[in-house]
C-alpha cells in the first residue's frame, strides 16, 4: 500500500479517530473518538443533529430554518467512499474518518454540501457525462499580532500600497520552504494530489493548485481537507493562515478558481473540436454559468468580508462576462492544447464551500447545456466597463436574491435553499447589530 492509498492497515496505528463532516460554511465538525471505538464509527457511522450542519460561520444554532421545528432531529453521519485518512491537528497519531449525513431513513440530507455536489453530479451521470475538475486554493500566511488586523510574516514597507507584492518570487517561496513541503507531505499522506505553489500578488500569499481528475466529489474533499492541513501546518510552523477573501484592502483578495472540462462515456473532452474556439457544448455551459451568475453569487461570496475581493481593477470578477484568455472576465477559457479545452470560474473567493462552489458551477453548466443556451459575444481587454449583469456587490442584496430567484430553485433542492440562507441571515444580523471601531472613531465625539 502507498502512502496515497489509505486503508484499514491504518487503523491499527491510530490512538484517536476525528470523525467529522463539513458544514454549509465549509467547517469541518464532528466527534473525537477513541481507537476502541474507531471500528464502530468505520461500519456504523454516528449520530449528529441535523442543524449542526447549517451552524452560522460562530457555531451557533441557526433558529430561522425549520430543523427546530420538527425537533432538532438526528442525522446519520456515515464514513464516505474515501475511508480515514492522516489528517492531524495534534501530535497524537491519529487518523481523520471523512463524513457525511444522510436522514434516518437512508435518503440523502440536501443540507450537507457534500450530498449536494453528489445530486449535482448524479445529472451528469444520467446523461453519459463525467465533470473532469481542478481547483486552486488562495491563502495568506499571517502572523496574530492583533486581534483586529492580520500581520504579514512579512512586515509591509510604509513607502507604497504595491511595496510588498512579490508575484511569483521564489524568495518568498523559500523562506516559507519547511511549511510547504510539511504541506506536500501530509497532503500526499492524504491522497491529495498537488501540483504547482506559487507566491501570488499579496505579501506573503501563496496559492497551491490541486491536479485536475474526473471526479468532482474527490476533488472538493481534496480542497476541504487541503485547507485545513495549511492551517494545520501554519500554526506548527509558529504562523497562522487565512482564506479570508480579502484581508487587505490595499492587496489581492484569496481566490478559489475552479477549472473543468466534461468527458463523454468514450473518454472524449466534449468541450474540443479542434479549434481554439471550443465547441458549442462549451458556449452553452458558458452560458448557463453567466445567466445563473447573478442570482448564485451568495455561493461564491458567502460572507461580510467576500464582496470586498469583487471589485474593479484587482482581477477579481465584477460582472457576468466571458472571454477567451481573459483573466478580467468572471469565466476565462484557458489557452493550451486543444484537446485539454476546458473552463475556468473566477468568482469564488477562499472563504467559499468547495463543495458549493463546484456544486453551483455545474449545474449552472448543465442547465446551459440541457437548455442550449447561447452566450453574449466574449469579451477581449478589461471587462470592467462592459455592460454585463452584475454581480452583486452587497451581501443583503446576494441573501435575498438568492432565496427568492426561480433560476436557484431550478438548479438546487429547497431543503439546501432553506437553510443556506437562514444561516447567511442569522449572519447577517449579527454583523448589523454590532457598531465598529470604525463607526465610533468617526461619529462620537464629531457630530
Amino acid at each position: 500500500m502507498t502512502p496515497n492509498e489509505p486503508g484499514k492497515e491504518r487503523t491499527g496505528t491510530a490512538n484517536l479517530f476525528l470523525a467529522a463532516h463539513c458544514d454549509l460554511n465549509g467547517i469541518l465538525r464532528g466527534k473525537r473518538v477513541p481507537a476502541d471505538h474507531g471500528q464502530k464509527v468505520l461500519k456504523s457511522g454516528i449520530r449528529m443533529p441535523m442543524s449542526s450542519i447549517g451552524v452560522d460561520v460562530w457555531g451557533t444554532d441557526v433558529l430561522g430554518n425549520d430543523l427546530f421545528d420538527r425537533g432538532d432531529l438526528d442525522g446519520i453521519v456515515e464514513p464516505t467512499e474515501r475511508g480515514p485518512i492522516p489528517l492531524v491537528w495534534g501530535e497524537a497519531p491519529a487518523l481523520f474518518v471523512p463524513m457525511w449525513m444522510r436522514l434516518e431513513d437512508g435518503s440523502p440530507f440536501f443540507g450537507d454540501p457534500r450530498r449536494l455536489l453528489a445530486e449535482v453530479l448524479g445529472r451528469f451521470t444520467a446523461k453519459g457525462l463525467t465533470p473532469v475538475v481542478a481547483m486552486e486554493v488562495e491563502f495568506h500566511l499571517i502572523r496574530d499580532a492583533s486581534p483586529y488586523k492580520p500581520v504579514p510574516i512579512a512586515d509591509l514597507p510604509d513607502s507604497h500600497a504595491g511595496a510588498a507584492d512579490t508575484i511569483y518570487s521564489l524568495d518568498e517561496l523559500g523562506e516559507v520552504s519547511g511549511f510547504l513541503d510539511d504541506v506536500y507531505a501530509m497532503a500526499g499522506d492524504c491522497g491529495i494530489a498537488l501540483e504547482a505553489v506559487t507566491s501570488e500578488s499579496g505579501p506573503t500569499q501563496y496559492e497551491f493548485n490541486l491536479l485536475h481528475r474526473a471526479d468532482a466529489l474527490r476533488i472538493a474533499d481534496d480542497t476541504v481537507y487541503l485547507k485545513q492541513i495549511i492551517r494545520n501546518m501554519a500554526r506548527r510552523h509558529g504562523m497562522r493562515a487565512t482564506f479570508m477573501a480579502k484581508p487587505y484592502m490595499q492587496h489581492a483578495g484569496n481566490g478559489l478558481h475552479m477549472h473543468f472540462s466534461l468527458i463523454d462515456a468514450a473518454g472524449r473532452n466534449i468541450f474540443d473540436d479542434g479549434t481554439d474556439k471550443g465547441t458549442p457544448e462549451l458556449r452553452h455551459a458558458v452560458a448557463g454559468m453567466l445567466e445563473a451568475m447573478h442570482d448564485t453569487a451568495l455561493i461564491f461570496a458567502p460572507h461580510r468580508n467576500s464582496s470586498r475581493r469583487l471589485r474593479p481593477g484587482t482581477l477579481a470578477p465584477v460582472n457576468a462576462t466571458w472571454g477567451y484568455e481573459n483573466r478580467t472576465a468572471a469565466v476565462r477559457i484557458p489557452g493550451g492544447a486543444r484537446a485539454a479545452r476546458r473552463i475556468e470560474h473566477r468568482v469564488a473567493g477562499g472563504d467559499a464551500n468547495p463543495y458549493l462552489v463546484i456544486a453551483a458551477v455545474l449545474a449552472a453548466a448543465f442547465m446551459g447545456l440541457d437548455e442550449r443556451l447561447t452566450p453574449p459575444a466574449p469579451t477581449d481587454g478589461n471587462v470592467t466597463g462592459v455592460t454585463a449583469r452584475p454581480i452583486p456587490p452587497d451581501w443583503r442584496q446576494a441573501i435575498e436574491t438568492f432565496e427568492a430567484s426561480p433560476l436557484v430553485e431550478k438548479l438546487f433542492p429547497r431543503d439546501f435553499i432553506r437553510m443556506f440562507t437562514s444561516c447567511k441571515r442569522q449572519e447577517l444580523e449579527v454583523f448589523e447589530g454590532d457598531i465598529s471601531a470604525l463607526e465610533y472613531r468617526s461619529y462620537l465625539h464629531t457630530v
